[in-house]
């Protein structure tokens, strides 16, 4: 039987990707409904090719053309909610950047359909309402994560059959700027940030891993799906991004994930778990690779790690407030308004002025709306 799946966010990254494993493996997987932002040339395109019963557009509200208006449109901030409550489906996809997934993760796990999850944000800021929807289902996931470090912390965890773990270890290519000196990071350009040496990735998640952002919001993702403590959790750089992440036991015992950079694997694993069928990738051969190595953070130039442990130590809605400044910083580097240097500087000072007690998932939302709008009025006064 055919497994009913809404991709969120295909035209994106990720979902390009998702789009290419369900078009693979056609005979196992149904794609129901999509989204898009912006991009809505390509969902129209995607829309035919897949024959879906309902499409979103989150960013823009246009004209539909008439060979699609046959299918079920959904608009505006609210869309994905909506579109993921309303089409029958067993897996919802989330591929799509920021805080708007968060309800539509909550709504479409309360009807029992299992998330696959490649959006940080929803975990990073909500993980405390998320999870409690998310205990497995008579053994089976109902969560499954397509980021490459936690796929593999996940597929440790069940080769391991339930016996608990020591520790999460979680790699870091190092990104761009490995090697560079601390003033030279300082000053680097979108064009050197956006340069990744292993990974191809959208524009944000990029600068994310050179500022090692991605890293800090992957800790505290870790700790909402593996139910660690911080102190479980472990970051060593391993440039060559080979073992995508470890776990280490009780008796001395550390699996590792291994695997080429390509985010099909994961994507694949999530979508067709818990079968495993043949890649779409090329095959990892480790003669040719050599040797693996791996080396400790520098935290000083390399501080965001640690604010991560910072964030789940205070606890309540401060990672949401650590996620929402990085957002805009990121942003507004993007945009030539800041340098990329003040990224850390611009989410540590939020981190410590903003309040971040949340007891509703409106609360929340409303600590995410307040950081943003304090961070743009911080970077419009430096400037």
């Amino acid at each position: 039987m055919k497994r009913k799946v809404i991709i969120l966010g295909a035209t994106g990254s990720i979902g390009t990707q998702a789009i290419d494993v369900a078009s693979s493996y056609s005979d196992r997987i149904e794609v129901v409904a999509l989204s898009a932002h912006s991009n809505a040339q390509a969902l129209f395109d995607l829309a035919r090719k897949f024959q879906v019963r309902a499409a979103a557009l989150t960013g823009s509200v246009i004209p539909i053309p008439d060979d699609l208006k046959h299918i079920t449109w959904y608009f505006g901030q609210d869309a994905l909610e909506r579109m993921s409550t309303d089409v029958p489906c067993d897996d919802v996809l989330v591929a799509v950047t920021g805080m708007f997934s968060l309800r539509c993760v909550m709504s479409a796990r309360r009807q029992g359909k299992r998330i696959l999850l490649a959006n940080k944000e929803t975990l990073v800021a909500g993980g405390q309402w998320i999870m409690p929807l998310c205990e497995e289902d008579e053994g089976e996931p109902t969560i499954i994560p397509i980021d490459s470090e936690h796929s593999a912390i996940f597929q440790c965890l069940k080769a391991a059959q339930g016996n608990p773990f020591n520790k999460l270890i979680l790699t870091a290519s190092g990104g761009p700027f490995r090697t560079w000196s601390k003033a030279d990071i300082q000053q680097a350009t979108i064009k050197q940030a956006l340069n990744h040496p292993n990974w191809e990735m959208g524009k944000k998640i990029t600068i994310d891993s050179a500022s090692m952002f991605n890293k800090a919001l992957e800790v505290i993702e870790a700790k909402w799906l593996f139910h660690a403590e911080p102190e479980q959790i472990e970051v060593l750089i391993h440039p060559q991004s080979i073992v995508h992440s470890m776990v280490s036991f009780a008796d001395g015992a550390v699996l590792a994930q291994l695997g080429v950079a390509d985010m099909r694997i994961p994507i694949m694993y999530a979508m067709l778990y818990p079968h495993r069928l043949p890649q779409l990738t090329k095959e990892l051969s480790l003669s040719d690779i050599g040797s693996l190595t791996f080396e400790k953070v520098n935290d000083d130039k390399f501080p965001s790690i640690q604010l991560a442990y910072d964030a789940l130590r205070m606890g309540g809605a401060a990672s949401c407030v650590l996620n929402a400044a990085n957002e805009v910083a990121v942003n507004a580097f993007l945009n030539e308004k800041i340098r990329f240097g003040d990224i850390y500087h611009i989410v540590y000072e939020a981190l410590n002025s903003i309040p971040y007690q949340a007891k509703t998932v409106d609360d929340l939302i409303n600590i995410d709306q307040e950081t943003r709008d304090y961070v743009k009025t911080y970077i419009e006064r430096r400037n």
